[in-house]
């Protein structure tokens, strides 16, 4: 007899269906096998399979994977994890951790319909190459800057208008050649604070979304240019999403709301 798991599919970062990003959450009693949890991740073909396991009282493990490889961090699967826990599985606990192989334990607290995430704050270490950006991207930023990550770094390509950033169509497979795994166009926003866009064709992933680990790096980014520590911030891919973040001394809180699409089944 095949065994019989539970999938929930949420749309993060939004207040409504079809907006944010959508992750898969896969509560599981103990690991299963690795080629299996990516197995599972590319079956479902979204940006994000996140996998749970209990530790203890308001506490699980937790793992995320693209279709193609498996990630240190995402926000948007972290925060549809402890929505599926808070809003579906009845945890009435007001802090949800999770403890997480690269980026130590995210703590998530119920901030009335929001969730806010503790996520570590990235800062930028130095300038990026801006031709190999403006070849890329199709359209030459104004800055760009390498933001470090656990295993690979990140640039962040500044534009001076939101206008830009929606027009962008990059060449993904020359993205996929650079030295960073991912790469993030952003520029003042219209009605937000900032706006942006991240691309990750190394991960399997061209556009994603909405992408509460980019604001880890974004965030400080703009604190820097601004001098405000609390931010209204959108992503504006087709989908669309809304965060709202603020920079503490050692960690960026990402808060965004979700919604359920989707419960099943499935046998492995």
């Amino acid at each position: 007899m095949k065994d019989t798991l539970r999938l929930y599919q949420v749309d993060a970062f939004t207040d409504r269906l079809f907006g944010g990003n959508p992750a898969a959450v896969v509560p599981l009693d103990a690991w299963l096998p690795d080629d299996v949890l990516q197995r599972i991740a590319m079956e479902n073909n979204l940006s994000e399979t996140a996998y749970l396991v209990p530790e203890g009282p308001a506490r699980w493990a937790l793992r995320w994977f693209t279709p193609t490889i498996e990630v240190p961090l995402c926000g948007h699967a972290t925060l549809a994890s402890a929505f599926v826990l808070a809003q579906v599985l009845g945890e009435e606990a007001e802090v949800l951790t999770f403890s997480t192989i690269w980026s130590g334990d995210l703590a998530v607290t119920r901030d009335g319909q929001r969730f806010s995430m503790r996520l570590p704050r990235r800062n930028a270490s130095g300038p990026g190459d801006l031709d190999a950006l403006a070849d890329v991207l199709r359209a030459r930023p104004s800055e760009v800057v390498v933001v470090p990550a656990v295993q690979d770094d990140t640039f962040l390509a500044v534009f001076e208008t939101e206008a830009e950033v929606r027009a962008l169509a990059p060449d993904f497979r020359a993205m996929a050649a650079l030295p960073a795994r991912n790469v993030i166009a952003t520029a003042p926003g219209e009605t937000s604070d900032f706006v942006s866009r991240f691309f990750a064709p190394k991960g399997g992933i061209d556009e994603d979304p909405v992408t509460g680990s980019a604001h880890c790096g974004l965030v400080p980014y703009w604190h820097g240019r601004m001098g405000k520590t609390e931010f209204h911030a959108r992503q504006v891919s087709s989908r669309g999403g809304e965060l709202f973040c603020r920079l503490e001394e050692d960690a960026v809180i990402v808060a965004g709301q979700a919604v359920l699409y989707m419960t099943g089944d499935f046998r492995l």
